[in-house]
Order: C-alpha cells, then structure tokens, then sequence
C-alpha cells in the first residue's frame, strides 16, 4: 500500500527514502512478534515455521481456507476505522491537491470537492467511533 502511495504521489525521495525505513521498522516488528511467540510456544511454534515462509504466500490449502472463514465487515470497520480514515484522507488529498485533471483544473470545484469529501470522511470516523466507544455496535 505504501509503495502505491509513492507511486501515486509521484515522489523518488518518498519511494527511495520512506519505503527502505518502513521495510527496516516492519523487519524489526515481525523479528519482535516472533520472539514474543517463540517464548510464548516454544517447539510448537518452531514447527509452525518451519512449515510456513514468513513472506512468500503458499497457495496450498487456501480455498479449504477461505471455505472455513466469514468476512465480518461490521468487525472489520470497527477494529480499523483509524487506519481507514487516514488512507481516504491521504488518497483523497493526493488525488485532488496533486492531479488537478482530476477535477479539470477547476480550482473551485476542486475546493467544494475537497471540502465536502472530507468533511464526509471526518463525520463517518466521528459516527463510528461514538457506536463504537458507547458500545451500540460490537465488532
């Protein structure tokens, strides 16, 4: 997701300098949950990685996978609304600020577009943040 933003922000620094740091954090978090499991199950979480790569999918067995799952979107929204919000508003504020062929180089519909859009953004995170936080909706 992150080397598609860069692509789309049409940045060399982002791309050359963001993606190196977010690969070196991201090794660095995966490395710490490893150790964190490895002490927490021991031989049998040896075993597990020996039968799974740690960043190559293995496609056997991944329909009887997807058979015995059930995507919840309501828990899905609820769990990662924080994450949502700033991945709209970044695309949207990528999309409008840095192509204005988007909106036809019409800088006050790009305005009013702007505006309404992420106002709309900020009053769904609002919502679902107060169903979350007083309980009427349950992930």
């Amino acid at each position: 997701m992150l080397l598609g933003v860069g692509i789309l922000s049409n940045s060399v620094i982002y791309i050359g300098l963001v993606m190196p740091i977010f690969l070196f954090i991201y090794q660095a978090i995966v490395l710490a949950e490893e150790n964190f499991l490895r002490n927490k199950f021991g031989e049998q979480f040896d075993q597990y990685c020996s039968r799974v790569n740690r960043w190559l999918i293995s496609f056997k067995g991944l329909a009887a996978t997807f058979k015995s799952m059930r995507f919840n979107a309501s828990r899905w929204i609820l769990k990662e609304y924080n994450t949502q919000f700033v991945w709209l508003v970044g695309i949207t504020l990528l999309l409008l600020l840095k192509y204005p062929e988007v909106t036809q180089h019409d800088t006050d519909f790009r305005n009013i577009l702007l505006a309404v859009v992420l106002s709309f953004l900020v009053v769904l995170y609002f919502i679902i943040r107060y169903l979350k936080k007083s309980g009427k909706i349950i992930a």
